[in-house]
């Protein structure tokens, strides 16, 4: 390795917003995190929805005319089973 062109390295430890604490080695000495593996939902494995400027919402209404067309339908046919036909009627077979 060349003298003088590679950065130092530190023993530092990354804290994250939840207060969990991580030591390890880096090139900086104290680094300050939002999110880590405790927390994000990836790992953890407690995906949270977030609606974000209410667009379900905003589908929902955009589409309300089809959801009350298919509820209309549904009332309107009642649920009867058709008979299949016969494939040969006259054959006497069955």
């Amino acid at each position: 390795m060349k003298p003088k062109i590679h950065p130092k390295y530190f023993e530092t430890t990354i804290t994250c917003a939840c207060g969990n604490v991580i030591k390890t080695r880096c090139t900086v000495k104290d680094v300050r995190v939002e999110i880590c593996s405790a927390c994000h939902p990836f790992f953890t494995g407690k995906q949270k929805l977030v609606d974000t400027a209410g667009r379900v919402e905003r589908f929902r209404r955009k589409y309300r005319h089809l959801e009350k067309k298919k509820a209309e339908s549904k009332e309107e046919k009642p649920e009867t089973k058709e008979e299949k036909p016969e494939a040969f009627p006259d054959s006497g077979e069955k």
